[in-house]
């Protein structure tokens, strides 16, 4: 058997189908300089391939364990084989000299979702976006050789981003994979129950929960809107001003849409207001 074969039997990745297309945010757009792009790829598909593994409907919690371990000794060059992603990420971040932590700190959240169901507090889940959201920021931030001042506003907005996606899918995150990352604490303080998720409608109750938790990202999008002031990069700093344009148009949109009776999403309007509000920042 060829080296080849080999690699290809013992790959532990999967691809779900999905690809930067199905992203709420720009992921590696034209926005970003042209010579970067593939190093955000990179980053991207190894994420995206280790998110896969996380949210498999049929593998039990100890292999995907295992896969993402693989993952990150393929990563740290522990390994050769069984993960082209790694591989691929490896060797961009050994020529663009970005820290590994930013892949390895993604990979801490992705073994908290292939056994964590449930979260209790806030604090929970702040502390999950910390690794599942905040490290892609981070590695943006220094791929562009920008300034370790911009992390706070980027933590904000990233932090922001995550639960917005968490607002959008709890439905389909409870139905499909029995997971729910909103706060029982919040559920139990208004009178709700994850269970409720499942009705197809949201409750008066849900609506406070929801509600709860769209403030927090309101204040959370605030603070990121410092953010395209400090990023010295012209091009990342549209895109980071895009970004937040969406982030704060998506959170609207939540607070009167309901996402167990349908996916509140952004529509193509958002993105072109988003990119018209944001060019004022290219300069």
């Amino acid at each position: 058997m060829s080296a080849s074969s080999v690699a290809a039997k013992d790959n532990v990745e999967f691809w779900s189908g999905k690809d930067r297309g199905d992203e709420n945010f720009p992921v590696g757009s034209a926005l970003i300089r042209s010579d970067l792009r593939p190093h955000v790829h990179a980053y991207y598909t190894f994420a995206r391939n280790a998110d896969d593994i996380a949210d498999s409907s049929f593998l039990p919690p100890p292999e995907k364990i295992r896969r993402l371990n693989l993952m990150e000794a393929v990563l740290l060059g522990k390994q050769e084989t069984g993960s082209p992603s790694a591989l691929t990420l490896r060797a961009s971040l050994a020529k663009t000299g970005v820290s590994v932590i930013h892949a390895t700190e993604l990979l801490i959240a992705f073994r908290q979702d292939a056994t964590k169901r449930r979260y209790d507090t806030i604090d929970e889940l702040y502390n999950y976006c910390r690794y599942s959201a905040v490290p892609v920021g981070r590695y943006m931030l220094d791929l562009h050789g920008e300034d370790h001042e911009c992390y706070p506003s980027s933590d904000a907005l990233c932090i922001a981003l995550q639960i917005l996606n968490h607002l959008q899918d709890c439905a389909k995150d409870l139905k499909d994979l029995d997971r729910c990352y909103l706060p029982r604490a919040l559920f139990d303080h208004f009178g709700s129950g994850v269970n409720d998720l499942r009705a197809g409608k949201e409750t008066p109750a849900l609506r406070r929960v929801f509600v709860t938790l769209l403030d927090r990202i309101d204040r959370l999008n605030q603070a990121a809107t410092e953010l395209p002031e400090v990023v010295k990069d012209r091009r990342l700093r549209l895109e980071t001003a895009v970004i937040l344009g969406l982030s704060q148009r998506l959170r609207r949109r939540l607070a009167v849409g309901d996402p167990l009776a349908e996916r509140v999403k952004l529509t193509k309007i958002d993105a072109v207001c988003s990119v018209l509000s944001a060019a004022r920042h290219f300069w």
